[in-house]
């Protein structure tokens, strides 16, 4: 995932992997894997009481409504006849050839990189290339490959109908950079691709060369089977989605859009979440939609001179004085009826383990203002789901001053926020514009405000206070995907998800995991992808937490990932495929 973005949270059904990103430093590539938030203060009495716990069926169908496992019909033969190849130990193993050879191949991308062809750093993914060829015979035989920017990739599968929208798959070939200082702290080298008979270890292992490999070993196999889609399938794989996509997918986008048109594809599922027990049950997290994006750069600008004949208060103290005004005034968050948030909230009343008297608010709280706000302040005591929900507030970045006995003639900070699903760049922007505007007053400060003069240019000033867009221009909230009974994508998704995880462990049964929407605290390529379809889904259908642990190293030392779940990965790209080649509804 992306790097504007932060990956670094604990898991709530719909928080899904946080990315560390941006343009900043080089150390902002810290991140950890979703693990296992267990919400575990809770009042002991609410004025509702709740009952007993009743399975997902008897609680209420429209309260987060599941749909049966979908498994391919006119396709069926071939589902079972991959599904049960995908069992066998050999099997296992070439997964284990295509994944460790990707992963010894370090495709990192790095902030601030030069353009294709000027930078040397890009050229190892032309070795890339070369291997997927190799290791994937059928799939360049047989599919249209187009590179975009030398080393984006388009691939083609020709389906026997034009007139179906096309479904779109996206991966990312590059992988965040490996610390040399954290080298000795990998259990096996990072790009070693090292298989223990358990995990397949490396940096990519996870993000997200499980998910390009994994992806290519399905439609090799399925070629292998003399499998033709009657619906077209397209592969999108971008270069530098770590750093923001620049060249990669920013690049891609405008050639996906000539290809077949602004909302030409039928539906776009690109990395994200998987799943993980929470409460008692199993839940899938597919992403419906991203948070906002925006950094903001506040410039504090006063006279210098030296240090020996200080006034008052210098540039930098007074930026601090800022800087603690924001963090004593967070954004006011609410959990709001129909986002995606409160989407999320709602599906967790089909958990065995959820408290009675939270389950009771969330049934009520659609029609009842005091149940949601009693859910609203449980749920928000974990603040993970809180941040979740509102705009954020970091305050990342700070400089100051070039010498001891010198006053510091500037002083400057740059605050990330991540925007709520429910609010704006612009409305963001207002929101610190106003906090500050006492401030300016009380150290009399020249306030300008994104291009805008909030004070009198004429009036005599101390000095200045400038509020500007840093480094990049603000993201807006992704769109919402639909996620309502008559949104064929999300369902035809969300069976997809129940017959992968069910099939690889040969149960058949409808109550196995529930479907919650999800969302996404940081951007994906997918930030590009938006005229494609409505119907975007970031997910990864991989066991992203277990029991509380971290264990997949995502971002960080040793990152591996467990051949059973990699296996899992294909099984889900198999019947995706499939089942979006049958249904006539999308």
């Amino acid at each position: 995932m992306s790097a504007t973005n932060e990956k670094t949270n604990e898991f709530l059904p719909g928080v899904l992997p946080l990315r560390t990103g941006g343009t900043l430093s080089n150390g902002r590539i810290v991140a950890l894997r979703m693990g296992l938030v267990v919400l575990a203060v809770f009042a002991s009495t609410f004025l509702l009481r709740a009952g007993p716990y009743h399975s997902h069926q008897e609680v209420n169908a429209d309260i987060c409504p599941q749909v049966s496992e979908l498994i391919p019909k006119s396709n069926g033969a071939l589902w079972k006849t991959l599904g049960d190849t995908y069992e066998t130990d050999a099997f296992k193993m070439r997964a284990v050839d295509w994944l460790a050879g990707a992963v010894r191949i370090p495709t990192e991308s790095y902030d601030q990189m030069g353009p294709v062809g000027t930078d040397p750093r890009w050229e190892k993914f032309g070795a890339f290339h070369d291997y997927l060829l190799k290791a994937f015979p059928l799939v360049h035989a047989s599919l249209e490959v187009t590179k975009v920017n030398t080393y984006g990739l388009i691939y083609v599968w020709k389906g026997t109908s034009n007139s179906l929208k096309p479904l779109l798959l996206a991966a990312h070939q590059d992988v965040v950079p490996v610390e040399e200082t954290t080298i000795d702290q990998w259990q096996h080298p990072p790009f070693s691709g090292y298989f223990d008979g358990e995990r397949i270890w490396g940096r990519g292992s996870q993000d997200d060369k499980s998910g390009l490999i994994g992806i290519r070993s399905a439609m090799e196999n399925m070629l292998e089977n003399k499998f033709q889609p009657t619906r077209t399938v397209v592969l999108a794989s971008g270069f530098d989605e770590e750093t923001s996509g620049l060249h990669g997918a920013q690049m891609l986008a405008p050639v996906l859009l000539e290809m077949f048109g602004e909302n030409g594809y039928a539906m776009l599922v690109d990395e994200g979440s998987g799943y993980g027990e929470q409460f008692g049950r199993v839940i899938a997290t597919p992403g419906v939609s991203e948070k906002g994006y925006l950094d903001v750069m506040i410039n504090v600008a006063s006279p210098g001179g030296h240090s020996s004949l200080p006034p008052l208060h210098t540039s930098i103290g007074i930026l601090a004085d800022m800087l603690v005004n924001l963090e004593r005034n967070p954004f006011e968050v609410h959990l709001e009826r129909g986002s995606s948030t409160y989407k999320i909230a709602q599906c967790l009343v089909h958990t065995p383990e959820l408290p009675a008297s939270l389950r009771r608010d969330i049934i009520h709280a659609e029609h009842n203002e005091l149940a949601l706000r009693r859910a609203e302040q449980e749920l928000f005591k974990n603040p993970m789901f809180k941040s979740l929900v509102g705009t954020t507030q970091a305050i990342d970045l700070i400089h100051g001053g070039v010498k001891v006995n010198a006053l510091p003639e500037q002083a400057w900070a740059v605050v990330n926020h991540r925007i709520s699903t429910q609010s704006s760049v612009t409305a963001t922007k207002r929101r610190d514009t106003e906090l500050l505007i006492s401030l300016a007053s009380q150290f009399n400060l020249s306030y300008t405000a994104f291009g805008a003069r909030i004070t009198d240019a004429d009036a005599p000033a101390f000095g200045t206070l400038t509020l500007s867009e840093a480094y990049t221009h603000g993201l807006e909230p992704a769109p919402v995907s639909p996620t309502g009974h008559d949104a064929v994508p999300y369902q035809l998704l969300s069976g997809t998800i129940r017959a992968a995880y069910n099939s690889h462990r040969g149960l058949s049964d409808d109550d196995s995991l529930i479907i919650s929407p999800g969302i996404m605290s940081g951007n994906t390529d997918t930030r590009y992808y938006w005229k494609l379809t409505e119907h975007i889904f970031r997910y990864g259908h991989t066991d992203g937490a277990r029991g509380g642990s971290i264990i997949s190293g995502v971002h960080t030392v040793n990152e591996a990932i467990k051949i059973s779940n990699f296996v899992e990965m294909i099984r889900f790209f198999t019947t995706l495929i499939l089942n979006v080649d049958e249904s006539e509804l999308l």
